[in-house]
């Protein structure tokens, strides 16, 4: 009887298309791709620049990467087919999206001061707040509209 060797070897990581790269290449969120024994398949640019992976680098196993990953913020996808685990996805946020909640809420203001050309009164009514409210917000946030734009305070 011939005795079997205990390490497994793994089959070779699995090739994303040229479709499939230019579609995770399309999305400003950063996209990683790990096939079902943990490896990395693939990080769109976005994902490369926010974990810092390098391009050339062997391939990373899911646990060495994945806490550096959620630690930026990102969200782990299982991936399945049928019964079958293909692996998981991590999507990690925009990096120039705001993350905290005052961050989030001053952005809020400004998109919507702009979509409504510096009109306060209806600012205020998109955002369902009020107008006095708004003025507060602006204040804390050191912006102040004008002509339709809204500009920071300069603080001289």
């Amino acid at each position: 009887m011939v005795a079997k060797d205990k390490t497994t070897t793994l089959p070779p990581p699995h090739s994303v298309s040229v479709l499939g790269k230019a579609v995770m290449e399309s999305l400003s969120e950063g996209v990683v791709l790990f096939d079902a024994y943990g490896r990395l398949v693939y990080a769109n640019d976005s994902a490369r620049r926010l974990a810092r992976i390098e391009d050339d680098a062997a391939p990373q196993p899911a646990d060495a990467l994945r806490p550096r990953l959620i630690a930026l913020g990102g969200r782990v996808t299982p991936l399945r087919s049928g019964g079958a685990s293909l692996g998981e996805v991590v999507f990690l946020p925009h990096a120039e999206q705001p993350r905290t909640l005052a961050e989030r809420e001053r952005q809020a203001i400004i998109d919507t001061l702009q979509r409504t050309s510096g009109r306060l009164a209806e600012a205020a009514r998109r955002l369902g707040i009020s107008r006095t409210t708004l003025w507060r917000r602006l204040k804390a946030y050191g912006l102040r509209p004008g002509n339709g734009r809204v500009g920071s305070t300069s603080r001289a």
